[in-house]
């Protein structure tokens, strides 16, 4: 019987390499400033996905979940594991259509099917077409993943309502109407995942985060709500909370300063990638997670989260 070979990363912490040294490390020099959501082709240095390194085992053969932000960041991350992992795909996203095209490319290069749906999930009837897309396209949805996210970088006196607005839409009204809409009857049957992306910031907000962290606990909170009922249908309902994650939202919302040291402060003096999260949505969308429900998974380079 033959071994599957180990990716670059096993290798290194076979041998011993510190977690610290695994990935890039602030200082981040050169990183030119972007707009709002920002893109994956202008960042320096540019996010690790997995690409070279992750390698599947068959856990979600035949399986088709939708994730959110899919274009970029975490979102391409997980596309390409759960693809790797025998997944279809639909990549919901805002309007990154260069970036979608990317993730698009790399789960149909894992012999997986790949549908792009771009749009503004803040609005019900956009959440309501992915899943009826999906259904229609695909048959039906195993796993749905709630990862898109909107944040500035504001102090209380800066912020509008319109922003608060705009934040709390983007990031919590989205996840009540693709949830509904994905529990509806012949939709997500049983044995379905629905996995939210929180934060550090829902433990430990920034001042200047204010909005974009109060969604964050409000994620964590309905996540624990949500599994209790879920589970009525027999779908599981987890979180994960990253800490700092070199992804598009960071140079495109972030002062130059903060980009630059971006993920210093923690104990592994650097912010995770892409790469380093997608392992816990896997193995939270795999029937290898059966009796997890309700949990929060803090992925955050060891920041506390209580």
């Amino acid at each position: 019987m033959t071994m599957q070979a180990k990716t670059q990363q096993e290798n290194e912490m076979e041998q011993g390499t510190d977690p610290k040294d695994l990935e890039a490390k602030p200082p981040f020099e050169g990183q030119q400033p972007q707009s709002p959501p920002g893109t994956e082709a202008e960042m320096t240095p540019t996010a690790d996905h997995g690409e070279q390194s992750y390698q599947g085992h068959g856990r979600l053969m035949g399986k088709v979940a939708v994730i959110t932000g899919g274009d970029s960041g975490i979102g391409r991350a997980v596309a390409l594991a759960f693809a790797r992992e025998g997944a279809d795909v639909v990549i919901s996203y805002l309007n990154e259509d260069e970036d979608a095209r990317q993730t698009e490319r790399l789960v149909t290069e894992a012999g997986r099917k790949a549908l792009t749906i771009p749009g503004d999930i803040s609005d019900e009837a956009h959440c309501r077409r992915i899943i009826e897309r999906c259904v229609s396209e695909f048959g039906k949805l195993d796993i749905l993943v709630n990862n898109a996210a909107y944040q500035r970088n504001q102090s209380i006196h800066e912020l509008t309502a319109e922003e608060i607005d705009r934040t709390f839409r983007t990031n919590i009204f989205s996840m009540f109407y693709l949830c509904k809409a994905a529990l509806e009857p012949g939709r997500m049957g049983k044995g379905g995942s629905i996995i939210n992306v929180g934060s550090i910031q829902a433990y430990q907000p920034s001042p200047t985060l204010l909005a974009y962290a109060a969604t964050k606990g409000a994620i964590v909170n309905f996540t624990k709500g949500l599994a209790q009922d879920a589970i009525k249908q027999g779908v599981r309902v987890n979180c994960v909370a990253p800490g700092p994650v070199w992804t598009p939202l960071i140079p495109s919302t972030l002062p130059e300063e903060k980009v630059k040291n971006f993920g210093k402060d923690t104990p592994l003096e650097r912010p995770a990638q892409p790469a380093e999260l997608a392992p816990v949505f896997v193995l939270l969308a795999s029937a290898e997670s059966s009796y997890i429900t309700g949990a929060v998974y803090p992925v955050t380079g060891g920041e506390p989260t209580a």
